[in-house]
């Protein structure tokens, strides 16, 4: 009982941010993301009769303490849907993704690790279904089931049974390009499991900013299926600073972002000044995604790498869904 899956990450352009639901992962609100083809992860699950206990290792080295609990905890899932509880695998993991620093690596992780693991027992799973499982390792995970523009519906319902990911278009909708700015691949100082419940517990922005996301949503759907560049970017853009404001009203205070971060989107603006389209949006870390058209794409990675501190720019098209080796 063995397979490998590959997922690839995704940028939410309407953000995640906080759940109503920690043990399940619901979350507070809709998020719609793009699918990137940049970044993944190709993950082999074996499941032996041999083993009395679950192994993980990440890019060749043994993974312990919090990581491999979270690893194994969701494998429980799995053992627990087919009554094969008693059932051990071995996890093999490559993560082509900078770990911690607000690209994502859960999305595309946990996403590969869901995949592979269902094929391993022979579920046969719908897409929905796997988004479901999904969820529960980790929240953006569930987008990353799917290539191309994909809502994650928050649902209503207490058990998580309505709260999965949709497909909004496919891969070859829209040819958009997202540049990942690196400016550190260091680790966070605040994950972003931490950080949402900090702000969901005590910043005074975050009912506002729940009260922006339908809106946002709604605008940003009709522009995707328009391709209509400057209206996705500016909604992305404007998104992404409400939810970086809302950690600047939690207690303590925190933020994401370094002075390379406040450069980057300084550029971005003026390259907006000089008519040519660029929009920005960042995770739950330093690194900055700015959004262009392909035409665009020679002088903006230019400007970009001008900008003192850029370590890197990874550049990335529309992703696909899962797939299986």
């Amino acid at each position: 009982m063995r397979a490998t899956a590959k997922a690839h990450t995704n940028i939410a352009l309407i953000k995640y941010w906080g759940k109503r639901d920690e043990q399940l992962i619901l979350p507070m609100n809709n998020s719609l993301s793009v699918t990137l083809d940049g970044f993944f992860t190709e993950t082999t699950v074996h499941f032996r009769d041999d083993l009395e206990t679950d192994s993980f290792t990440l890019n060749g080295e043994e993974v312990s303490g919090v990581p491999f609990e979270r690893v194994t905890k969701f494998l429980d899932l799995f053992r627990d849907y087919t009554g094969k509880t008693d059932l051990f695998a071995k996890v093999e993991s490559i993560n082509h993704v900078p770990t911690a620093a607000g690209f994502a690596s859960s999305a595309s992780g946990f996403a590969a690790l869901a995949a592979a693991a269902a094929k391993a027992l022979d579920l046969n799973l719908s897409e929905k279904e796997l988004s479901i499982f999904t969820r529960q390792g980790s929240g953006s995970a569930c987008r990353s089931v799917y290539g191309g523009f994909v809502e994650w519906e928050k649902g209503e319902r207490e058990d998580g049974s309505d709260s999965y990911a949709v497909q909004i278009a496919p891969q070859d909708h829209w040819d958009i390009r997202v540049a990942a700015v690196i400016l550190t691949a260091k680790e966070k100082d605040v994950p972003s499991r931490a950080g949402m419940k900090l702000t969901v517990d005590t910043s005074v922005f975050y009912d506002g900013w729940l009260k922006s996301i339908d809106q946002d949503l709604r605008d940003i759907k009709a522009g995707i299926l328009a391709k209509d560049f400057e209206k996705v970017g500016s909604i992305a853009e404007a998104n992404c600073l409400k939810m970086h404001a809302t950690t600047l009203g939690a207690a303590p205070p925190f933020t994401y972002w370094q002075d390379t971060t406040l450069g980057v989107m300084h550029e971005v603006w003026q390259l907006r000044k000089d008519r040519i389209p660029a929009y920005f949006t960042i995770d739950a870390g330093p690194n900055v995604k700015v959004l262009y058209l392909p035409e665009d794409e020679e002088k903006i990675l230019a400007r970009l790498r001008s900008v003192k501190g850029v370590e890197d720019i990874i550049v990335s098209k529309v992703g696909a869904g899962i797939s299986y080796k």
